[in-house]
């Protein structure tokens, strides 16, 4: 089951003084790049995995989509992204992206941002993720980097006689995380790069564009603190084409 640190009242306390949550997409220095991966969304049947407040699924609408569902496990986070969304067309649905069951066929793009990183499951997820959508349909998504995720965990293996020999966790070793992001014990799914582009290839997906993130002269010239964003990429985003 997905850890819903979302309904943390201090997490999300904290969560909603974010920029990108009293702003929405224009404060998120990634959405120019994320944007610019999807296709024109005039008529198509959109499906965001962990939609959050419903900034995207309002601008999907914006756009042309006929329907978009948002799915998300924190009921907080969708009680705010309800009371913001006058319109039929979007609905939301609180659910666990671990044991989510999608329609075949019902979808013409599935997008998420940020919210990947969180499935244990993943590889399933994926899957049924292709054959929810449409021939030709596509999936749009981003996650934390994965050298972002990959910082070991602290301890150490030992040997036979209690001395140290190298760290537990690494880049290499996959599974859960722990940080502390807002509030203690945030988990995360740390991935490799192969990894993310395995699972969607073996999925059935043909791989359209994948960015490491990172900010552009003119958004560090507008907000210098992004400078720290170049050091190593923030986000991954990945566009596959069923």
């Amino acid at each position: 089951m997905t850890q819903n640190i979302y309904d943390d009242d201090g997490f999300f306390a904290g969560y909603s003084q974010l920029p990108r949550s009293l702003d929405g997409l224009d404060a998120a220095p990634e959405w120019p790049s994320l944007r610019a991966l999807l296709p024109a969304l005039a008529g198509l049947r959109i499906l965001d995995l962990g939609c959050g407040f419903g900034w995207f699924c309002r601008w999907a609408r914006e756009q042309g989509a006929a329907h978009v569902r948002g799915i998300d496990v924190s009921e907080k986070m969708l009680a705010r992204a309800r009371a913001t969304t006058p319109d039929a067309a979007i609905a939301y649905e609180r659910a666990d992206m671990e044991m989510l069951r999608l329609p075949e066929a019902a979808f013409d793009l599935v997008y998420s941002s940020l919210a990947l990183h969180y499935i244990a499951g993943l590889d399933a997820l994926v899957a049924q993720i292709h054959g929810a959508l449409v021939p030709g349909g596509r999936l749009v998504f981003s996650v934390e980097h994965p050298i972002y995720t990959a910082p070991r965990q602290p301890g150490w293996v030992t040997d036979d006689n209690g001395n140290r020999r190298w760290p537990i966790d690494g880049y290499l070793v996959e599974g859960p995380r722990s940080t502390d992001w807002l509030t203690k014990g945030v988990i995360k799914q740390h991935r490799t790069l192969a990894t993310y582009l395995r699972m969607v290839r073996e999925s059935g997906f043909d791989l359209t564009n994948v960015e490491e993130w990172g900010p552009t002269d003119e958004q560090i010239a507008a907000l210098p603190t992004l400078a720290v964003e170049r050091q190593r990429p923030a986000f991954l985003l990945i566009a596959a084409q069923r």
